[in-house]
């Protein structure tokens, strides 16, 4: 059997076990939650941990068996109530994360003019081009790293897992490229700013943060959309685009069937024309310009059209920014909005078609909470679906989820995050660098291959045998992980060849096995 088969057998294995309580309510006291510890199983404490988080450290098994599975549950949807390292950590990588998008602009302005004014005046361009190009390069390329460092680093490290499975899981839905021009400075900022916040907050307040924060603005071309007979109109800005309006009715809310016509795709438009952001930081505080949050969007009056809409048959008065908040309030709301993003939730945490039922119970608590992602998870993970053998270990792991559940398995702290980089550029993965705005997919069509395979177990063996480049550690003792990750998922084939083969191989064995590239 080849290798892309035997992995994709591996997944189609199921276990026998009772149901643990899946009627039961995560809301219930901490005591009667610790009465069902003796009901939960090995496998289903993996499988929980497998899926609210990205994948359980040495102690989290034992950890979760003692505190019972409701109050872990519990935890894990509030994570403002768990106390987090890396709130206060000062790292290159965390800080630039957290810092304003015109901030970093302005940095990078003013790189490109240092570039420009550095080493000789030679007036041949042909010179002093390729010297400013390779610098802004550079310049992308270091803070590309410490991005991308920080949202490994928060995904391995932090104890609020679920927050950082949904903050992927929500990337993804509202995916910025990092290739775009200036989206290059800014993606670390829109995903700590923008979407980490709400991740299991209200659905309304995610999708205005992500309305209004430069990165998306910029990516999607609203900064352009501009009413064509406006006083603003000028320049690369006098012109409607159309751009963040379709794919915010296709991608964010209502899905490519939810209803809306090319009509409603103009009117949109229309609404958001004149919404951006700040050049510089003097531009927030000048007044010709009107600052929309925190962050640097901006409303310029000037370029909006304020004559009236009709939107999905709702007419909007020419009132202003007033007009967007009124536009995104409605589009969240609707039922097709509810539909979608239960549908790829189902999807992300329980089997790659999930049953129709399920998501129209998780829709119905959508429609009926006004969108709180925490109620939706909640009735997702006390659904039958989440909790049925046929589900456990059956979703196959995206190059992200195998690097960090790999790392997070061993108990590593890495202190040269370049290999695991480099692991998620060779899978195909590179991080915030999907360059269409639907996101990286999760379904094992999209990753399962056999060129990807044997990178992984490269990986594997590189990790497994203490040789990751750039970390000295300890190889993970065979036992001691097999203890954190292993459960009847792996089959006696996967057991018996592991334990045949030299000590020093098995841990690499384990992680590179056919049932480890599901979860």
């Amino acid at each position: 059997m080849g290798i892309a088969k035997s992995v994709e057998a591996a997944g189609h294995k199921t276990v026998s076990h009772a149901a643990i309580a899946a009627t039961s309510r995560a809301s219930r006291a901490a005591d009667s939650a610790a009465s069902t510890n003796a009901a939960l199983s090995r496998d289903q404490i993996v499988h929980v941990l497998n899926r609210l988080s990205f994948g359980p450290r040495p102690g989290d098994i034992e950890r979760v068996q003692a505190m019972g599975i409701w109050r872990y549950v519990g935890e894990q949807l509030n994570p403002e109530l768990i106390a987090d390292p890396l709130a206060n950590l000062r790292t290159p990588a965390l800080d630039a994360s957290r810092r304003n998008p015109i901030d970093v602009l302005a940095d990078y302005n003013k790189e490109r003019s240092d570039a420009k004014n550095k080493g000789p005046n030679f007036t041949n361009m042909v010179i002093r081009g390729p010297r400013i190009k390779s610098q802004s390069q550079e310049f992308f390329r270091s803070l590309n790293k410490q991005y991308v460092t920080a949202k490994l680093q928060r995904a391995i490290d932090s104890p609020r897992q679920l927050q950082e499975v949904m903050t992927e899981f929500w990337y993804q839905h509202f995916n910025v490229c990092i290739n775009k021009d200036v989206d290059r400075v800014w993606v670390g900022p829109y995903e700590d700013q923008a979407i980490r916040p709400y991740a299991l907050g209200r659905f309304r307040d995610l999708l205005g943060a992500t309305c209004h924060h430069p990165a998306m603005l910029y990516y999607l071309d609203n900064w352009q959309n501009t009413a064509p007979n406006s006083k603003g109109a000028k320049g690369n800005q006098k012109g409607l685009n159309e751009n963040y309006a379709r794919e915010l009715m296709e991608l964010h809310t209502l899905g490519v069937d939810g209803g809306y016509t090319q009509k409603d795709v103009i009117e949109l438009a229309r609404i958001l024309t004149g919404l951006g952001y700040a050049p510089n930081p003097a531009a927030l505080t000048d007044g010709k310009l009107q600052p929309v949050g925190q962050y640097g969007a901006t409303f310029a009056a000037t370029r909006h059209d304020f004559g009236d809409k009709v939107l999905l048959g709702r007419r909007f008065s020419g009132t202003g920014e007033s007009e967007v908040e009124q536009a995104l309030d409605m589009l969240a709301r609707q039922p097709a909005t509810a539909h979608q993003v239960c549908y790829k939730m189902a999807q992300y945490f329980v089997a790659d078609q999930p049953s129709p039922a399920l998501v129209e119970r998780m829709a119905a608590v959508f429609r009926n909470s006004d969108g709180d992602i925490k109620k939706v998870v909640t009735a997702m993970i006390q659904s039958p679906e989440f909790w049925t053998a046929g589900s456990q270990n059956s979703k196959y792991k995206t190059p992200f989820r195998y690097v960090v559940s790999s790392v997070r398995a061993v108990g590593l702290e890495p202190q040269d995050y370049s290999p695991l980089i480099d692991m998620l550029n060779q899978q195909g993965q590179p991080t915030y660098a999907y360059l269409t705005p639907d996101g990286y997919k999760n379904t094992k069509e999209a990753w399962l291959n056999a060129d990807s395979l044997l990178k992984r177990i490269n990986f594997a063996t590189a990790l497994g045998m203490g040789t990751l480049k750039g970390n000295s550690y300890n190889p993970p003792e065979y036992r001691r992980l097999g203890a954190t990750i292993a459960g009847s998922y792996f089959s006696p084939q996967t057991v018996t060849t592991i334990a045949a083969q030299p000590e020093e191989l098995r841990s690499a064995l384990l992680l590179g096995s056919p049932e480890f590239m599901f979860y």
